[in-house]
């Protein structure tokens, strides 16, 4: 170091000590009134309670509350005016029963006759023919008993070929019958007779008794359409009834029994039921009765009750509500009086909040004694529950009012997991917890007091918390964040099935939750760095961060003073294993250690673990210009660490890890030249000081203060500063062993734990005499495994020349 670097040095530290200036003393009294203050701690109650009031009272109307059909009403709804409105399911269900009395429409099928006549004259002309072949056998006709093989033959061949022109069964027998009833011409009469009968039945109408109507052994009268469109009714006869008509008029007079009854079974195959329903006909009749059906108009007087809390809501009740719905858009000067009373509002956010604050003072009291905290609380709760309110506004917009399906996926939009998610960051779980049961049920309130949707909301905020624990990474929040919103879809479908929601509607509602859950994950990791400058709260995030070793405050300590830094790193690895083995948090207790003595890159060869060659700019001056130099690096660390924002705990540590510790060296060095017979020479930089800035002018040794050699503090406050300091002073006094043993460690480890108890260092320090003991054993096991010796390897041995020689 230059002498002008060390002049400047010198009249700097003993001129001026720096201090804060009054402003900032006077700005750091004000944030300690804010932040202790109990008048402050009822503002924030009353702001919190008022707030949250307001987000889930005012402006909370039915009109908003996403509905469905088959959905279990959680409030009652009444007319908040006189109105009527057309209903469309009153109407759908009137032209439905008027539709259900339309009777069917039947058409007259003559298809089955034509084809039969068609078949019979070919069977009447093939007899002819037939008849003309044949040879008869006997006096009385052809007798097919006596019949030669061919004429059977030849008969049973036009038997087959009319069977196969239709469904019929005529058998041998009878044909021949026929046949032996005349000649060619009495056969054409019968044919005829026949055919006359079945075009009587056929347009009359015959009907197998299976159509709907009929009953049996009566007259059925029939809508039958005709070829011009008209529909008359008719009376139709049964199979049965027209099978005995058909054998009535066959059995003309001179006609054997036998002969009648074969012509009756042949012609039977003819008469078939004909009376088919007409599908288009009937369509056109029901629509036609349809149309004369007017809309049905319901009158709802004010008072009424739509909807009723418990009940399912059916079709008729959901169409009456949508119709409110628009009464109260339309007249916007109704006053609505919907049973949601703002005393009974007051008393559960008042329950809430007060529940909120006993679980605090049970589980967390730290949070309760800082407004910071509360306040952090209270905010994150607070914009939580303001955009989920925001969200359900949207329900009164044109859109969701006039589709249902689509307001209904609004619960499953609203973020409820991002003041949980950020509360288990930069507070704690317990606390997240809670308050996610607070937004939960508020959700639950302004959603019409919906209690699954409470229970879903919670069960995904937890979810979500269970996720984002320990988290030291961005990318894990926002994975916890789509936990949650994947716990959103899934249970979103159960109760959608369970409530016998559309599937389209369902399919909504899951794609609605999942872009929740990553939508939310983004604003919570947007929200973190704001929120901790905000609040002065650092997060495990961004102590990981501060571990990376090219940060410029490292890169800085490792350029200008490598010793320091190899220092921190030793303190690093002693104070994290420590905080591990007391359940302190390791993490903090690194990235603490690591920038715990940045201060002394100011003035780098002044301490010891820095300098080379010997040189020791202490060696000539002042014991207490020496002193000040030395704590004058807790001051320049604060004040690095401000400069480079670094986390208010991480300040805290660079403060605290001395607390009111005496540097002990210069303050023996002090009392030592005290008490010599004769003053100390002036030295060779004292010549250049002006004769203010030389701390002992007069040939008599001053006394000595002892306050003056000890570091401003404050004492640790918290189990990791306590942890840093007794690490901080371990291991720089274990760079004085010349062996390292078990014994050696453990009695220098106690004789400093012994110390700073005794100088009251670790008073202020929230750690047990166990935790005391751990730390200890933490150390020794961590310095034996650091400062281990090494087998000393015995140097080679060169070769002789006569060995080389030899080889």
């Amino acid at each position: 170091m230059s002498v002008r670097d060390q002049f400047k040095l010198l009249v700097g530290g003993l001129n001026a000590r720096r201090t804060h200036p009054p402003s900032s003393q006077a700005q750091s009294a004000f944030s300690e009134f804010l932040d202790r203050s109990r008048f402050v701690s009822a503002l924030i109650f009353l702001f919190t309670v008022a707030t949250i009031l307001l987000i889930s009272s005012a402006g909370i109307t039915t009109t908003m509350l996403p509905v469905m059909p088959n959905q279990v009403a959680t409030v009652r709804v009444t007319a908040s005016g006189s109105f009527s409105f057309e209903s469309a399911e009153r109407t759908r269900v009137a032209r439905e029963q008027v539709r259900d009395r339309v009777p069917p429409v039947y058409r007259l099928d003559a298809e089955p006759l034509q084809r039969f006549e068609a078949a019979a004259l070919d069977l009447l002309s093939q007899l002819e023919l037939f008849d003309q072949r044949k040879h008869p056998t006997s006096p009385g006709g052809f007798n097919l008993g006596t019949a030669t093989p061919e004429e059977r033959q030849e008969l049973a061949t036009i038997v087959e070929a009319f069977n196969t022109r239709g469904p019929y069964s005529a058998n041998l027998d009878d044909v021949a019958a026929v046949v032996n009833a005349g000649d060619a011409k009495t056969r054409a009469a019968l044919f005829e007779n026949g055919f006359a009968a079945l075009r009587d039945l056929y347009a009359q109408g015959v009907q197998d008794g299976t159509l709907a109507g009929s009953v049996p052994g009566g007259i059925t009268v029939f809508q039958i359409a005709r070829p011009d469109g008209q529909v008359t009714p008719r009376p139709v006869q049964t199979l049965e009834q027209a099978l005995t008509f058909l054998r009535v008029n066959l059995a003309a007079e001179g006609l054997s029994r036998s002969a009648s009854l074969a012509l009756f079974r042949l012609f039977r195959n003819g008469l078939v039921a004909n009376v088919v329903f007409d599908r288009e006909a009937t369509q056109q009749r029901e629509e036609a009765a349809v149309a004369q059906v007017p809309p049905i108009t319901i009158g709802v007087v004010r008072g009424q009750t739509i909807i009723e809390p418990g009940d399912r809501v059916t079709p008729e009740q959901y169409e009456m509500l949508m119709a409110h719905r628009k009464y109260v858009r339309e007249h916007t000067d109704t006053q609505l009086d919907e049973n949601l009373t703002l005393f009974g509002r007051v008393l559960l956010v008042l329950a809430m909040v007060l529940a909120s604050i006993i679980y605090i003072r049970i589980e967390d009291p730290e949070t309760l004694l800082s407004n910071v905290r509360l306040g952090l609380l209270a905010l994150v709760v607070i914009f939580n529950l303001a955009v989920v309110r925001a969200v359900y506004s949207f329900g009164g917009a044109d859109f969701f009012v006039r589709d249902g399906s689509w307001a209904s996926t609004l619960p499953y939009v609203a973020p409820t997991v991002i003041a949980p998610l950020l509360l288990a960051i930069l507070i704690d779980a317990g606390s997240a917890i809670f308050m996610a049961l607070l937004i939960s049920i508020f959700t639950g309130v302004i959603y019409g007091n919906r209690l699954d949707l409470l229970v879903l909301t919670f069960l995904s905020s937890l979810v979500a918390i269970f996720f984002c624990r320990d988290a030291r990474q961005r990318g894990k929040v926002v994975r916890a964040a789509c936990a949650g919103g994947l716990t959103v879809a899934a249970f979103a479908t159960l109760i959608g099935i369970a409530d016998q929601t559309p599937w389209e509607t369902i399919s909504r509602q899951i794609v609605a939750g999942l872009i929740t859950g990553l939508v939310t994950g983004v604003i919570v990791v947007g929200l973190l760095p704001v929120l901790e400058s905000l609040f002065k709260r650092t997060t495990d995030i961004t102590l990981l961060e501060l571990t990376d070793y090219n940060h410029p405050l490292l890169r800085r300590m490792q350029l200008e003073a490598p010793g320091t830094y190899h220092h921190s790193l030793i303190v690093a690895q002693l104070a994290e294993y420590a905080a591990n083995a007391i359940g302190a948090n390791p993490l903090l207790a690194r990235v603490c250690s690591l920038f715990h003595d940045v201060g002394k890159t100011a003035h780098a060869a002044f301490f010891s673990e820095n300098q080379r060659d010997g040189v020791n700019p202490h060696q000539h001056e002042d014991p207490a210009v020496s002193a000040r130099i030395i704590k004058q690096h807790v001051a320049d660390g604060a004040e690095l660490a401000h400069k480079h924002h670094l986390p208010n705990a991480v300040i805290d540590v660079i403060q605290q890890h001395h607390g009111t510790t005496l540097v002990r060296y210069f303050y023996q060095r002090a009392l030592d030249r005290s008490r010599a017979p004769f003053p100390a020479k002036p030295t060779a930089n004292d010549a250049a000081k002006p004769q203010s800035a030389i701390p002992f002018p007069s040939a008599a040794p001053a006394a000595i203060d002892e306050a003056s050699f000890r570091y401003d503090g404050p004492k640790p406050h918290t189990k990791e500063s306590a942890i840093i300091s007794l690490a901080d002073a371990v291991e720089a006094a274990s760079r004085s062993l010349r062996q390292t043993t078990p014994a050696q460690l453990s009695e220098l480890i106690d004789r400093i734990v012994g110390e700073r108890i005794e100088d009251g260092q670790l008073d202020e320090a929230p750690l047990s005499l166990v935790e005391i003991t751990r730390i200890k054993n933490s150390f020794q096991f961590t310095l034996l495994n650091m400062l281990h010796g090494r087998v000393s390897y015995p140097p080679v041995a060169e070769t002789p020349p006569s060995a080389q020689a030899k080889a």
